[in-house]
């Protein structure tokens, strides 16, 4: 019986030594061929940067002018629509192939409002918006702005005209620090948006209230792994800032944004959104979440100071999704900015546009090269820049974008396929060394029990 379980043992010894070698083998042929093909993961990793749009509804409201028209947004059937102020502009509006809306304000009136709401005493607790569907600027109040501040802004509002609409709102317009994966400093904790690059190093694009020039930011509580740190930011004012990686690379995945669970979107473009657009937002508190877009150009009174220009959303965020994305068919839109309200009762939330921070910062997007095999797009964007246009669908019909597993961990990798990995030559040779080892060591130890025994069988027989 001993005997049977050390021919046992042998076999299985010299199978699990030539099994190595054959992986070993295989590493180092997939890791040179792989040498001379560029990986899909590389050749995959393009660079953003700003191109034009088609003849879309944003260009149609260039083209007519502020004082013809009051905005653009997406119908509820999907085309887009545009107000304007009279019957020629309509015309024009509809042989474009667009919805034309005759309004009474024109954008100029619209934006004199707000100028006007903005040079009075800033309140803290309030924002406001162009409601381009409604015709009329939208002030928000929180819960903390006291019956005195509000009736002296309802009295800026009237002397303004009946189109500025006046309403309390729930909750605290707070910024939402404390994704999209989890990021950390001393000033607390907040959500990676996405990567960006000047051409010779790579950054993180993150919201500007997470933390100033100088904030150092880590992947983990306990301080062990440091990503990087803030090297430019702008806050109150815009809310954008940069966490230079200390590595200077963003590493595999730059071009996918996590929502969880170990999956991602890949992002390939980056646009300016359109008010009724379905957008999605990531962050590292509530997950994935998706909404509509609401209002553009919006003002938002936080307690730390005024924040103008950015999107407004009905899509939930909590603290600690600051700095987070939003994204609509793999098209970066946004970084969450604050808000009020949670992911249980619903609420108001802020974004810092992408497309003015990567200018502002004079970075581009680290995006996702198009394959026919693409899905979650109505077609294929540019190399660069996607355009508003790829939201002229149905709103509810938008997706997050092209589905992709979250990379740089092995979180979801097989064992085979870690161990095959392109980059692993130098630990296939190691697997076939010991491979060798192996079968030499086995070979050795059985000849020595071989002799042991040879040697014991004739001292008995021999006496």
């Amino acid at each position: 019986m001993r005997h049977v379980r050390r021919r046992v043992v042998r076999r299985v010894t010299r199978l699990a030594a030539v099994g190595g070698l054959l992986l070993g083998g295989a590493m180092v042929a997939q890791a040179a061929m792989a040498s001379e093909t560029p990986t899909p993961a590389t050749s995959a990793r393009t660079t953003g940067s700003a191109g034009t749009a088609g003849d879309t509804s944003a260009a149609l409201v260039a083209r007519l002018g502020t004082a013809r028209t009051a905005g653009s947004w997406i119908g509820a059937d999907g085309r887009p629509v545009v107000a304007v102020t009279g019957p020629e502009a309509a015309a024009q509006v509809r042989r474009a192939g667009a919805v034309a809306k005759v309004v009474d304000h024109s954008m100029d009136e619209l934006k004199s409002a707000t100028a006007t709401l903005r040079s009075a005493p800033r309140v803290a607790g309030t924002a406001w918006s162009v409601d381009y569907r409604a015709n009329r600027v939208v002030v928000l109040a929180d819960r903390t702005v006291s019956a005195g501040d509000w009736s002296r802004m309802t009295q800026v509002a009237t002397d303004i005209g009946g189109f500025v609409h006046m309403e309390r709102t729930k909750g605290t317009f707070t910024t939402r620090l404390n994704g999209a994966q989890p990021i950390l400093s001393t000033g607390g904790r907040c959500s990676a948006g996405f990567n960006v690059t000047d051409g010779q190093r790579d950054f993180i694009l993150t919201a500007g209230h997470c933390g100033p020039s100088g904030s150092v930011w880590f992947a983990n509580g306990r301080g062990e792994r440091q990503l990087g740190q803030t090297v430019d930011s702008a806050f109150p004012g815009s809310d954008f800032s940069l966490v230079r990686y200390d590595s200077g690379r963003a590493g595999d995945g730059a071009d996918i944004v996590a929502i969880g669970g170990g999956k991602g979107v890949l992002i390939t473009g980056a646009a300016d959104p359109a008010v009724g657009q379905r957008v999605f937002r990531s962050g590292s508190t509530s997950g994935l979440h998706d909404g509509q877009v609401t209002g553009l150009d919006a003002t938002v009174n936080y307690p730390e100071g005024t924040v103008t220009g950015l999107i407004q959303t009905d899509v939930c965020a909590e603290p600690g999704d600051s700095g987070g994305p939003l994204f609509s068919d793999g098209v970066a839109l946004g970084v969450t900015s604050g808000g009020n309200g949670d992911c249980t009762t619903g609420g108001t939330t802020f974004f810092q546009p992408v497309t003015k921070a990567l200018t502002a910062l004079n970075v581009r997007l680290l995006v996702a090269a198009r394959t026919p095999g693409d899905t979650g797009t109505t077609s294929p964007a540019p190399d660069s820049t996607a355009s508003a246009a790829q939201s002229a669908m149905t709103p509810s019909a938008a997706s997050p974008g092209s589905p992709a597993p979250v990379t740089g961990t092995t979180q979801g990798r097989t064992l085979l396929a870690r161990l095959t990995d392109t980059r692993n030559i130098g630990p296939g040779l190691l697997v076939i060394a010991g491979s060798l080892i192996a079968l030499v060591a086995t070979r050795y130890i059985r000849a020595e029990r071989d002799r042991k025994a040879y040697q014991r069988y004739y001292s008995a027989t021999w006496g």
